[in-house]
């Protein structure tokens, strides 16, 4: 792509802001790689996509700890030697790059492309590993490098130490003759500061005067020899560090290629990184890639803009293979800004990035992007600035095709109009004819006729607030737009007698034009104004509707607690009048019959029924509960003896009782409940107690079982049983009834035998006990004939 397309879009605007979230090396590079195909162009917006949702996770691409190794790799592969502090970053980098390649191994299924694209040998791991060994953290090679470096070091060290202790004890010797009582370093040679009119007091070597000449520095003769074995054991332990140097630089040359892809893995997932962090501090995302050339961006912002901090106004742009958009306007108003947008977005969505859009856009290839923006003047080659526009505009028809982009700021300006818009006109269909996808700003209305007509031309404008004399920087499309120039004359103090013989100079066909453009564009920024009305309406609705549903949950939670709260209640009553049952049973069989006792449990026994009754219609339901017919039960269909079946409890029985209060009392086996006539489904007719019945033989006082008169105790356990039946026959004896019927059913004869056996015991009640007989139902039914 041409330089100048690059300086033109201000690419590099965008280049600094991505790098500068790099932290490695790269931050300062200045450019971004461009893909060269589309196919390029999916992965690399792939791999910032996987960087993205890592770092929206908490857990973003570790790059951390990247040295610059790109000139010590490079004198490497030129057969030079490392310093240590070269080998501790070459080191550094490879501990990155171990970091990394877990990382990346660690979430293959989820970064498959950064996988890819970054590729880490893991047999570097011992070469670093190595090197850290070797190599300490400030740079120095460390003791453990080798035991030969390790003697070295401890006779340098007894070496100096010695002969420092020897210094020492002339510094007191020949305290009155020394300038100050310390020693020091001249030319490596350990040395005292004589006074100068005292240096012959100390036999030795001289190695320099201080500035003033009042200090001589003398290397006494008693410690020379210290300072030569000194020297030597120095320069034996720098040739050791030195081969140590030398060895571990052979070892990262021998896997300088493996060494270089991980450091080139490191720079590309540090890029990947930092377009994630641009994505974060932007609010950008990857935009879908198209296989055609066509590219439609919702509410898109101008990223240098956007990086500038200023206030950038989103518009939605659309721009095709083969089609032009025709932005008209006032000066000012946003047109080029629109235009290099598009052109930025281009170039942004080749180098992987994320783009300022909104969800629904979409992008494409474009190859090449050129662009013709600004004042091409130049003095140098003769060029006016009409001249050098049309030649850079040639040079682009010349290279357009299907995959083209092309972006004319004011095309054909600079000229006599009516020629400029024909020019105009023509090249824009000479570049669609080629495929090419085309931006073009113009202020012709040539232009913006043809591009109402042409069905490869779409109109767009930028909105200008007359009022305010102030741009809005809105683009709507399918609407060409209006300079507005002589209002803006006007308002800038132009004369309204020369205003209005300019509207006279106004061709007719351009002031109906810019009337009817004038009257749609307040159309729809009526339209907008209620679309944004509605909006807001909306917003507020659901949350009116939100609040509804708190208010709801709010009531529903505080109507559980209540419920439960009754619920306790009635299982506390329940156990009263349990305790209240057994008492009046204990009394019925420890005192013989009597009108007294019989009318004391007859009380209590009523007692229990009112609260069990009152428990039962505060658990029934307080509204309806319709059926899957969705219709309710009507009161005259529920009589005596008809089948229901209790909606909440699902279960089937029959109706004992009906209330004019709405309640029904209905017998589910041996057990009574009340519930809301609303609550039950009729299922049959009412029996006809007029049926005739076959006349059979039964024992004296024998009726038949019923709901009414019989207790079904099958498949429970006896010890569930009995207590059922004790309190069925206490409450029974008191109210007088004739026969009750026990239905145990036959099984393995256990609860029957045991019911029999009970009834033995309790031998108090004047009663008979019998099996059923053949109508009553048999063996099954235990019959008690009081």
């Amino acid at each position: 792509m041409d330089e100048s397309v690059y300086a033109a879009l201000e690419w590099d605007r965008v280049v600094r802001a991505v790098r500068s979230r790099c932290v490695g090396p790269t931050q300062s590079h200045e450019d971004l790689p461009i893909a060269r195909d589309a196919q390029a162009t999916r992965v690399a917006l792939e791999e910032t996509a996987e960087a993205i949702q890592f770092l929206e996770q908490g857990d973003p691409v570790p790059v951390e700890g990247i040295k610059d190794i790109a000139l010590s790799l490079s004198r490497v592969a030129r057969d030079g030697a490392l310093s240590g502090i070269e080998l501790r970053d070459v080191g550094l980098t490879l501990a990155a790059a171990r970091v990394l390649r877990k990382f990346l191994g660690r979430n293959r299924a989820h970064v498959p492309h950064l996988t890819a694209a970054c590729p880490i040998d893991p047999t570097l791991d011992d070469l670093e590993d190595h090197i850290a060994h070797v190599i300490e953290r400030d740079g120095k090679v460390s003791d453990h490098a080798t035991p030969e470096l390790r003697a070295l070091r401890t006779e340098v060290a007894n070496v100096r130490a010695r002969l420092v202790g020897r210094l020492e004890e002339l510094l007191r010797q020949h305290a009155v003759a020394l300038q100050d009582s310390y020693y020091t370093v001249r030319e490596g040679r350990y040395v005292l500061p004589m006074r100068a009119d005292a240096h012959d007091r100390i036999q030795g070597i001289v190695h320099g005067t201080s500035a003033s000449g009042a200090t001589v520095f003398i290397e006494p003769r008693a410690i020379i020899s210290y300072g030569n074995r000194l020297k030597i054991a120095e320069g034996e332990m720098e040739r050791e560090e030195q081969r140590i140097l030398l060895a571990v630089t052979d070892r990262v040359r021998g896997s300088l290629p493996t060494v270089l892809a991980a450091f080139d893995a490191l720079n590309h997932a540090d890029l990947r990184a930092a377009s994630a962090k641009f994505a974060r501090d932007f609010g950008a995302r990857v935009v879908r890639l198209e296989d055609g050339a066509r590219m439609r961006l919702v509410r898109v912002r101008h990223p240098v803009l956007a990086i500038d901090g200023g206030s950038v106004v989103p518009n939605d742009v659309e721009v095709a293979s083969g089609h032009a958009l025709v932005i008209s306007g006032p000066n000012a108003g946003g047109k080029t800004v629109a235009l290099k947008t598009v052109g930025l977005a281009a170039l942004m969505v080749r180098a992987g990035l994320p783009l300022m859009a909104e969800d629904g856009s979409v992008a494409a290839f474009f190859d090449p992007v050129m662009a013709d923006v600004g004042d091409a003047q130049s003095i140098a080659k003769n060029l006016s600035t009409f001249s050098a526009h049309v030649r850079n505009v040639a040079r682009m028809l010349a290279a357009s095709g299907p995959r083209a982009l092309v972006l004319l700021d004011e095309l054909a300006g600079g000229t006599d109009p009516s020629e400029g818009a024909a020019l105009a006109c023509a090249l824009v269909d000479a570049f669609t004819a080629k495929g090419a996808a085309v931006i073009v700003t113009t202020h012709y209305e040539a232009l913006k006729a043809r591009g109402l007509a042409a069905p490869t031309l779409r109109n767009a404008s930028v909105g200008f607030d007359v009022a305010t004399l102030a741009p809005t920087f809105e683009l709507l499309l399918d609407v060409p737009g209006s300079s507005s120039a002589l209002v803006v004359a006007e308002r800038f103090g132009i004369p309204t007698g020369v205003i209005a013989a300019a509207r006279d100079f106004v061709p007719e066909q351009v002031r109906s034009l810019e009337s009817l453009v004038t009257d749609v564009r307040e159309r729809m920024r009526s339209v907008a104004e209620e679309r944004e009305a509605l909006a807001l309406e909306r917003a507020k609705v659901e949350r009116e509707h939100g609040a509804l549903r708190e208010e709801r949950e709010k009531y529903r939670a505080r109507d559980q607690k209540g419920l439960s709260e009754g619920a306790a209640e009635l299982a506390a009553e329940m156990e009263r009048t349990k305790k209240e049952l057994a008492e009046a049973r204990r009394a019925l069989r420890d005192a013989p019959p009597s009108d007294d006792t019989i009318r004391t449990a007859r009380a209590a026994l009523d007692a229990a029924e009112g609260a069990r009754r009152d428990a039962q219609g505060a658990s029934a339901p307080s509204t309806a509960n319709p059926d899957a017919s969705g219709e309710g039960t009507s009161s005259e269909h529920l009589v005596p003896g008809v089948r229901v079946r209790l909606r909440t409890l699902g279960q089937e029985g029959e109706v004992t009782q009906v209330t004019d209060k709405g309640k029904v009392q209905v017998a589910v086996g041996a057990v009574k409940l009340w519930a809301s006539i609303a609550d039950v489904v009729p299922l049959g007719k009412r029996k006809d107690s007029t049926t005739t019945q076959p006349a059979v033989t039964r024992p004296r006082g024998a009726t038949i079982p019923t709901s009414d008169n019989t207790l079904d105790v099958r498949g429970m356990r006896v010890d569930e049983a009995l207590p059922l039946v004790e309190s069925y026959i206490d409450r029974r004896y008191a109210t007088g009834e004739g026969v009750i019927y026990l239905h145990h059913g036959v099984g393995t004869g256990a609860l029957r035998d045991a019911i029999r056996e009970l009834l033995k015991r309790n031998a108090h009640y004047a009663c008979t006990v019998r099996a059923g007989t053949a109508d009553e139902g048999g063996d099954r039914f235990t019959v008690i004939e009081f």
